[in-house]
């Protein structure tokens, strides 16, 4: 699918930088390219040249490669420049560039969906690409990588490819029931298999939570009675003053985050309002927005004063949680009470305990994603697919007294949910939410 007009962007980070690629796809790659390289470009071998405009002043001087299309990432001539990374240098080219007829400025994700249109990618492996791209932590890097590779969309066309060949089979029988080469009771097998899948794509789905941590991060929610080191700890975490520190109870109101990278594991740590009874009215909207917080959290963190213990109880026995001993610098060599319990004791004056729950905070992050190269669903959509892919699965296996070709229909509309995950089947409705998530030149 070769599109008429030519796109030209900036492909590179962010200017002023030592080097910007500045890439265009489409019919005018070769016409640009050549016009202000000053000759023809051998395809697939960067080459330095003078790079000048149509009236002859020079633009810039730096590799140019050409990549003839379909063996491009779009799948049409692709060109790219690699020149300094100045301003005005770049503002001068694309200028330049888009001056020529056919060509304009590329909208955001536009590269990648015509890579998409022309075959070079499905939609699994184009947002593992916009994954991969906004990849911070190692976690994150392994899980797109992963799945840019094709293994997530492999085993959805697995699925599909079951389910067609299921659905010929009952087909098969229906029609062709007193043929010689027509095995009897392939329904049997059939179900069987069917019944097989279902149960396959049910764990697939419960690996969603896994993904969510890689993305979006691993929640440790701070709580404890006013006081209790909350802020100080969460200072200490994220190595900055982030939370005001004061002696006067109640003075953090709001939730406050930080982002850390444990292990290659994105963590999420939340400071809260001291938990307290009979608070002001703002403060009372503090401690409601911190249980609400610790009810979504993955691990809670349980603070006291070793000096003055207060304990605020279990929000939820259904969240783990760490019981954490703060101040241990004030008992002055001294160990606390014998009927307390704590999983760590810590001071953040000192630094006493902190590597110690961080291991742990991390050891706990990196136990939730499971094991690297495990297949999960990487977007609520693909899950939601998957969830109506089931229910229709079920409806088939169950549907015994609506006859066969009933229950063929059920396998169809099965395997049409997969090849939507994948772009296999009409996802036209979809595109332009996928494709905005990307930057300009990619």
């Amino acid at each position: 699918m070769i599109s008429k007009d030519s796109i030209v962007a900036l492909s590179s980070g962010r200017l002023p930088a030592g080097i910007a690629v500045i890439r265009i796809s489409g019919p005018q790659s070769r016409f640009a390219i050549e016009t202000i390289a000053g000759s023809s470009v051998p395809n697939r071998v960067a080459t330095y040249r003078k790079l000048r405009a149509p009236d002859g002043s020079v633009l810039d001087s730096g590799l140019v490669v050409f990549f003839a299309g379909p063996d491009s990432f779009t799948g049409e001539d692709v060109a790219e420049f690699h020149v300094h990374g100045g301003r005005a240098v770049v503002a001068r080219m694309l200028e330049t560039i888009a001056s020529f007829d056919g060509v304009r400025h590329a909208e955001p994700g536009e590269f990648t969906r015509r890579a998409f249109l022309n075959g070079k990618l499905d939609l699994v492996e184009t947002e593992a690409l916009a994954d991969l791209i906004n990849a911070e932590t190692e976690a994150q890097r392994r899980f797109a990588v992963h799945n840019a590779e094709g293994v997530q969309s492999e085993l959805y066309l697995g699925w599909r490819r079951r389910l067609i060949h299921a659905r010929a089979m009952i087909e098969a029988e229906i029609d062709f029931a007193d043929e010689d080469d027509v095995p009897g009771s392939v329904a049997d097998t059939v179900w069987s298999d069917v019944r097989a899948m279902t149960e396959e794509i049910e764990r697939h789905v419960a690996g969603f939570r896994a993904a969510e941590i890689i993305r979006d991060g691993f929640e440790v929610v701070i709580l404890g009675a006013p006081n209790a080191g909350k802020s100080s700890l969460f200072n200490a975490l994220a190595r900055r003053e982030a939370a005001i520190v004061t002696d006067e109870p109640g003075t953090t109101r709001d939730l406050l985050e930080v982002v850390l990278d444990l292990e290659g594991v994105r963590v999420r740590v939340t400071d809260t309002a001291g938990l307290r009874e009979a608070p002001g009215m703002i403060e009372a909207i503090g401690i409601e927005k911190a249980r609400t917080k610790a009810h979504s959290a993955d691990l809670l963190l349980l603070l006291e004063d070793l000096a003055d213990p207060m304990a605020i109880g279990v929000l939820t026995s259904d969240i783990p949680a760490l019981r954490v001993g703060t101040k241990s610098d004030l008992l002055r060599g001294k160990s606390p009470s014998p009927a307390a319990h704590y999983d760590f004791a810590i001071s953040t004056r000192d630094g006493t305990g902190l590597a110690e729950l961080l291991d742990e905070i991390g050891r706990r992050a990196a136990a939730q994603i499971g094991k690297a190269g495990d297949i999960l669903p990487s977007r609520l959509r693909h899950v939601e697919l998957l969830n109506e892919t089931k229910r229709f699965l079920v409806a088939a296996v169950t549907g015994g007294e609506r006859g066969q070709e009933l229950r063929a229909e059920e396998l169809r509309l099965a395997a049409d949910r997969l090849g939507r995950i994948v772009g296999a089947v009409d996802v036209e409705d979809m595109l332009d939410v996928i494709f905005s998530q990307f930057c300009i030149g990619k």
